[in-house]
């Protein structure tokens, strides 16, 4: 009887260990999530790395299991919407507690650990490409891109225009700031600008701008997710990560770890974060964006065969360890530190719904229709045109990830980084124009 007891026991416990909150066993999960709560009553959590890492995996993939779950909304990006916005209200209401929300944000500024999920996912997606594909890939990516971006200031303006709004105020306050590539890179070159321009100060206009980029991301993430249904369902619109027909995708073959493999990953996670910080002196000394700049290195590296394949074969483990196991997580964080539940509020009126909505969705048509032109994948060469509505680098985050498809970082990057960058400088030019 004790036997049989043990065995049932054993079993049931097997049984328990299958059973997962994102990718953490079940029981681990409530250990970690009792120790959390013990903590969070003792008010002794603080910034170290391990307990951190416990309190955003259990966050973050607890918010991405109810996302999943809701009926209705887990089709349209449920568990990206849900890890990001759910945080952000709950901050913005003070449901939660001080201690937790003060040392996530610690975390966030100190360790900048967006940047090195970039790194790593930039890096291991680049050298995990067929060299042919990623230069064909880049150079093709700007025409549904620059098409998209064009009709997609005209059919947004005109919207808004049909709206009750201004010509001028939709374009330079909507339409421009959804395009701009994020708030750190779009909104405060884009508002500074605008200020000298216009003599206004710059919060003023900062704060009539941020909620179009706020609810133009929420629209991407859902348009994202709707493209990977779509993709599902009309398998010949879907490359699967994939921009257009190759023979050799290395992301799709199986990952195989042996003891020897673990030092080339290792060392690919190290190649990941010099890239990045090669890439910041080049910012600092051009004002290249980093991650740009880390992008084209890596781009040359690949091209002229400088990391040896078991290196490249380590990238690949690093690109596919941190879009598993870190990307909820790393969402959690983004609704806790940088979204702001008040922004998308201040958006919700319908002229600017609508044009938000029509802005975001004709980028991404065009994407769709001009990429299946010129040879890509249509639902791949749309989710790069959508990320060019996303906030910044975050944004390519949540947009990539609710259409399961991060290996496309680089490609969204350039749209994101450089795309906007030119809608800042043609927005300026513009306005200084009419001025």
């Amino acid at each position: 009887m004790g036997k049989f007891s043990l065995l049932f026991s054993h079993a049931h416990w097997q049984k328990l260990m299958n059973m997962r909150v994102g990718i953490i066993p079940l029981p681990i999960f409530f250990i970690m999530l009792v120790c959390l709560v013990i903590l969070l009553a003792l008010k002794k959590v603080s910034g170290d790395i391990s307990i951190m890492v416990a309190l955003l995996a259990t966050c973050g993939f607890t918010c991405a299991e109810i996302g999943e779950r809701i009926p209705g909304l887990k089709q349209i990006g449920g568990s990206v919407i849900v890890s990001i916005f759910l945080p952000a209200y709950l901050v913005h209401y003070k449901l939660l507690p001080v201690e937790l929300v003060g040392s996530i944000s610690d975390f966030w500024h100190s360790t900048k650990f967006v940047y090195l999920f970039t790194a790593c996912v930039i890096v291991g997606s680049i050298l995990s490409m067929d060299r042919q594909a990623l230069i064909t890939g880049i150079v093709k990516i700007f025409i549904p891109l620059g098409v998209g971006s064009v009709i997609a200031a005209i059919v947004g303006t005109l919207t808004g225009m049909a709206f009750g709004l201004s010509a001028h105020h939709t374009f330079f306050y909507i339409v421009i700031p959804i395009m701009a590539g994020g708030i750190g890179e779009g909104a405060i070159p884009l508002t500074l600008a605008y200020g000298e321009i216009l003599n206004t100060p710059q919060d003023q206009i900062f704060a009539q701008v941020v909620p179009a980029i706020v609810l133009g991301n929420l629209v991407a993430i859902i348009c994202a997710s709707v493209l990977n249904q779509l993709g599902k369902r009309y398998s010949r619109y879907s490359g699967q990560g994939r921009l257009y027909d190759i023979e050799d995708d290395v992301l799709a073959r199986p990952i195989h770890t042996s003891s020897a493999m673990v030092e080339h990953i290792a060392v690919a996670g190290l190649i990941a974060i010099s890239f990045y910080i090669v890439g910041i002196i080049v910012h600092k000394l051009i004002g290249l964006p980093a991650p740009v700049a880390m992008l084209f290195l890596v781009v040359l590296v690949k091209l002229t065969y400088t990391i040896p394949p078991k290196l490249e074969n380590g990238a690949r483990t690093v690109y596919s360890f941190f879009s598993k196991a870190v990307t909820y997580p790393l969402l959690f964080a983004i609704g806790i530190t940088t979204t702001s539940w008040a922004d998308l509020m201040a958006a919700f009126n319908l002229a600017n719904i609508v044009t938000i909505v029509v802005t975001v969705f004709t980028l991404t048509t065009v994407g769709f229709f001009v990429g299946k032109w010129i040879g890509l994948y249509p639902i791949e060469s749309a989710l790069i045109n959508t990320c060019h509505s996303g906030m910044g680098g975050v944004g390519d985050i949540a947009i990539l990830t609710s259409a399961h498809r991060l290996q496309l970082m680089p490609f969204a990057q350039i749209a994101t980084r450089l795309g906007g960058a030119l809608t800042i400088t043609f927005a300026i030019v513009l306005l200084g124009r009419l001025s």
